[in-house]
């Protein structure tokens, strides 16, 4: 008599701000892919780099979170695909799962009026994250912060990034932020995160506007060209563009913007980032950015570029991207920060490149480093 098949083991995506716009099509176009109904485009671990780093498959992902809005995954995909961000027809053919998804999201918080203090809604959280572990048999789940932009604290209370994260950690779970708000960043997470044994990355995804300043800045910086003014705007709406109205937001953001440029030329040119919320937007957004530099003997130029795109389709693929990673390096037994991941963040954590191929470089080295580990 043969013995039972072996399945596959199951990883954990617990998602923070679980039915927003970027959350929903990570789960949406999991399925897709795992369905064959859409090719990987976007999805760097998906390439011949990565063939070989025992990263898990995409139909071992299992999705869940935290939210503290109410309008179910299901109904969102269809807004998404009303909007033009999902291919028309999607959210029907992977309504089984986003509706699987949809009863793994718990309330988040602090709602108004929530009277509980920090340590009370970092153990719910964190033994929310437990039970999901727990009663669909996963071998680990992996944290990603994929919320709202939220202002950087003013005093020592954690903010709410802080609270998702530390219960994080306390579950037992490797932790992303992808947004610019402070999660472990914060000071009273220190001792946490050092003692935790955890692998963790962040923070800020890199997908648009600030990707092609880590391109271009060093492209001046080796040519030995003068930037002297770098300006830039930003058109957004969505629940992005709100958020980033609040000019303590707004701030929070374009500090990873600038310290790339700041990083990669050696300098802090003149001009700033201006962010505009415009609703009608929805998930698109324009990028546009004006760089005044000099050229041999002091001839002034300009270089101008516009980028257009759909914040939720340029980050969903990473958010894959960084779950399967931090999953695999929590499975090989590494911890602490993972500046190899930095090809992904605006702000990375640990000792890294600003410079994009310096990045993908390290990326590629951390891909062989995961190989090797497992004698492949």
């Amino acid at each position: 008599m043969s013995a039972p098949r072996q399945l596959p083991p199951r990883v954990g995506v617990w998602l923070i701000g679980a039915r927003g716009s970027v959350a929903t099509t990570v789960v949406a176009g999991c399925a897709a892919l795992t369905a064959g109904l859409r090719p990987p485009t976007g999805l760097v671990t998906e390439t011949p780099a990565f063939a070989r780093s025992g990263l898990p498959a995409l139909s071992s992902l299992v999705f869940g979170g935290h939210d503290t809005l109410d309008c179910p995954l299901p109904k969102r995909a269809e807004q998404l695909a009303a909007g033009g961000v999902l291919p028309p027809g999607l959210p029907a053919a992977v309504e089984a799962e986003l509706a699987a998804a949809e009863r793994e999201i718990r309330p988040g918080g602090p709602l108004p009026g929530d009277t509980r203090d920090e340590e009370e809604l970092i153990a719910a959280f964190a033994t929310d994250l437990r039970d999901f572990v727990r009663r669909l048999g996963l071998d680990r789940a992996v944290v990603v912060n994929v919320a709202s932009t939220e202002p950087a604290p003013t005093g020592a209370a954690l903010p709410a990034s802080s609270l998702y994260a530390a219960a994080a950690l306390r579950a037992g779970c490797p932790y992303v932020n992808f947004t610019p708000s402070t999660g472990l960043h914060h000071p009273g997470l220190a001792g946490l995160a050092a003692s935790s044994g955890l692998p963790y990355g962040g923070r800020d995804g890199k997908t648009g506007q600030t990707l092609l300043r880590s391109v271009l800045g060093p492209m001046f910086a080796q040519r030995a060209l003068d930037v002297r003014a770098w300006s830039g705007t930003n058109l957004l709406g969505g629940g992005d563009g709100a958020a980033l109205a609040d000019p303590a937001a707004a701030a929070a953001k374009n500090a990873g913007k600038e310290r790339v440029l700041a990083e990669t030329l050696g300098t802090v040119p003149e001009g700033q980032v201006h962010i505009d919320d415009v609703p009608a937007l929805g998930d698109w957004k324009t990028a546009w950015d004006h760089v005044a530099f000099d050229g041999f003997l002091g001839t002034r130029m300009v270089l101008q570029t516009i980028w257009q795109g759909c914040d939720s389709a340029l980050a969903a693929p990473l958010v894959l991207d960084l779950a399967r990673l931090l999953a695999r390096a929590h499975e090989r037994g590494l911890s602490g920060p993972r500046p190899e991941l930095a090809f992904f963040f605006k702000d990375p954590v640990g000792d890294a490149p600003a410079s994009l191929a310096e990045q993908y470089a390290e990326l590629e080295r951390f891909a062989r480093r995961l190989s090797e580990e497992d004698g492949r």
